[in-house]
């Protein structure tokens, strides 16, 4: 009995520290995509780069910030599994803080990391986030294919006014 309660017991505590960390990867260090789903409560899975094609029909999208939607940054040679944050809060229509997790740091979480449209048609196709290593915004920009909302796909969507926050939503 004295075997069965501690497999039992070795069994629970492992499934409770799974439940517990649901962003947590197999590597034992956060993931943007389990993170924003956690963050955002837009229930999309897998890689980060195929968030954008797996909204259609189920959230909107769209090119307008918003506090709470998800950005998707497409894959690209430098980044195949593409990346996913969240907008925490709206500087201008052309700045963006971000929080997300595995970006300037293996597993680590930043909030309110600055993020730039650099796209030329100020549609948020193109865009530098900040980079702790560097301190500053990062040395390229980054395709994006746009936001997230946690809306539902047949809603309007507009952007939150400038200068709101997430916890003053």
């Amino acid at each position: 009995m004295t075997k069965f309660k501690s497999a039992f017991c070795a069994l629970m505590l492992t499934f409770g520290l799974i439940a517990g960390t649901p962003a947590e990867a197999r590597g034992g260090f956060l993931q943007c995509a389990p993170f924003a789903r956690q963050i955002s409560g837009i229930q999309l899975f897998g890689r980060a780069a195929n968030w954008w094609h797996e909204a259609v029909g189920h959230y909107a999208r769209g090119s307008l910030p918003q506090i709470g939607a998800v950005l998707s940054f497409a894959s690209s040679h430098s980044m195949p599994a593409g990346h996913v944050a969240v907008v925490s809060k709206i500087v201008s229509a052309r700045e963006v803080l971000l929080t997300h997790a595995n970006w300037s740091y293996r597993g680590g979480v930043e909030h309110d990391a600055r993020a730039v449209d650099v796209s030329p048609s100020g549609d948020w196709s193109q865009v530098k986030v900040w980079y702790g290593p560097i301190g500053d915004l990062g040395q390229r920009p980054n395709a994006a294919n746009g936001f997230i909302y946690a809306s539902a796909a047949s809603d309007n969507v507009d952007a939150t006014p400038v200068g709101t926050t997430l916890a003053s939503r």
